[in-house]
């Protein structure tokens, strides 16, 4: 009996100790890990930007494959958030800063233990260095689970490792892997669209298109007007001097309204026109790419631009369809300048222009017999009989002259055209 009370002595012991221990530790802590991701800054960026993206690269999930995770209705930018529940724990987070293609700022909490997280992207030599800090105060359970696991800095430095390293393999795929086709000449049919136009800065013209397409799309749906097609921007302008360019968000419709005065939306219409249709497949960080493999096409074909506009593009297959950036797919559109077409009209008048002086025709053999008498053919009497009607016309033709219209009301003809 001795032993056994001492031996739970001793683990009684053992458990204070390890408690006086645990909540004498310092509980404020700061880890940070960083690593050069292999693609664009901006692709980073907006990567992670999304909680949506955080499953292809977080480590925890991975640990925990049967962590149900829950998504609002905004998981991007300032406002985002995202909570999980997982055999390790309950968590949140929500982003409340950002600045973009540069930092994002998130608060999280994990089972009572609250954190600040801290993003950064900036551009270095092979991709962009990424660098992932989180500074809080622990709890004491968090306290407990971290001193039988290494420490602080390293349960979470660890996480971040692997899932920077994750973060890496699945952008160097999913961003870098596109692919982009030159389809040739086109005819696009006539389109009706809502939209709303403005001047942006050419870096943040996704950025717009995914907050004003949702709105149009809205009001759509509110009026019941059915939707026929892809959402598109059409560019007017496109400055790359100043990187500024003035566009217009459209949805298409199948029918044209009309929007009262002073809308945010206006109603517009494309005629049916010819263009260079170019495909890329793959992130849209590759746009210039296809641009410029597009205007190659062009210069090599010698064909002339609309100068109405710089381009149209249809974003067929987009982050609303997978959240796989190598299977987007965006349509290039640069029309061509329209073809002068003669009008049938013009022509016609002029061709009944040409046409000699009814006057001025020798009239038909029919009206020149020539006399009974004389029955064979000869070619002095033939040459008389066609020479002669002349004078007869000039004679018998005056009124004609009066009646025959003159050529250019004759053009009433083609109205068939």
């Amino acid at each position: 009996m001795k032993i056994l009370k001492y031996l739970f002595l001793l683990v009684l012991l053992s458990i204070v100790a390890l408690s006086i221990f645990v909540a004498t530790q310092k509980g404020d802590y700061t880890v940070e890990r960083n690593k050069v991701i292999n693609s664009p800054k901006a692709a980073v960026y907006n990567y992670v930007n999304d909680y949506k993206n955080w499953a292809n690269f977080g480590s925890w999930i991975a640990q925990d494959p049967e962590m149900k995770i829950n998504y609002p209705q905004n998981t991007v930018g300032k406002g985002a958030s995202y909570s999980w529940e997982g055999k390790e724990g309950n968590g949140n987070m929500k982003t409340f800063f950002v600045k973009e293609n540069d930092s994002i700022a998130q608060k999280m909490n994990y089972e009572g233990t609250a954190s600040n997280v801290f993003w950064s992207f900036k551009d270095t030599v092979g991709g962009t260095k990424v660098t992932w800090k989180t500074t809080g105060k622990m709890s004491f359970i968090f306290k407990i689970y971290t001193a039988f696991n290494g420490g602080v800095d390293k349960v979470i430095g660890g996480m971040y490792e692997k899932s920077l390293a994750n973060l890496d393999k699945t952008l160097d795929y999913e961003i870098n892997t596109y692919a982009v086709k030159v389809d040739g000449l086109v005819k696009m049919p006539e389109t009706f669209y809502l939209h709303q136009t403005f001047t942006s800065e050419i870096s943040k013209v996704i950025k717009n298109f995914r907050i004003v397409t949702p709105k149009i799309i809205t009001f759509c749906k509110k009026n019941n007007l059915p939707l026929a097609g892809k959402p598109f921007v059409i560019y007017h302008t496109y400055d790359l001097v100043n990187g500024l360019t003035k566009i217009s968000i459209c949805v298409p419709i199948k029918n044209q309204i009309y929007t009262s005065a002073g809308s945010d939306l206006l109603t517009g219409k494309l005629e049916a026109y010819e263009a260079i249709k170019t495909t890329l497949t793959g992130d849209y960080s590759h746009i210039v790419k296809a641009l410029d493999k597009a205007k190659a096409y062009r210069n090599a074909k010698q064909i002339v631009a609309d100068p109405s506009l710089s381009h149209i593009e249809v974003y067929t297959i987009g982050k609303t369809e997978t959240e796989s950036p190598s299977k987007w797919v965006t349509e290039i559109y640069y029309p061509t300048k329209p073809k002068i077409v003669v009008n049938k009209i013009n022509v016609m008048t002029k061709k009944v222009e040409a046409m000699p002086n009814p006057t001025d025709v020798v009239t038909p053999k029919t009206d020149v017999v020539p006399p009974k008498a004389n029955t064979d053919v000869t070619a002095p009497k033939t040459k008389t009989a066609v020479a002669t009607p002349k004078a007869k016309t000039e004679a018998v033709v005056p009124k004609t002259k009066k009646t025959v219209p003159a050529p250019v009301k004759e053009v009433e003809i083609p109205s068939e055209f």
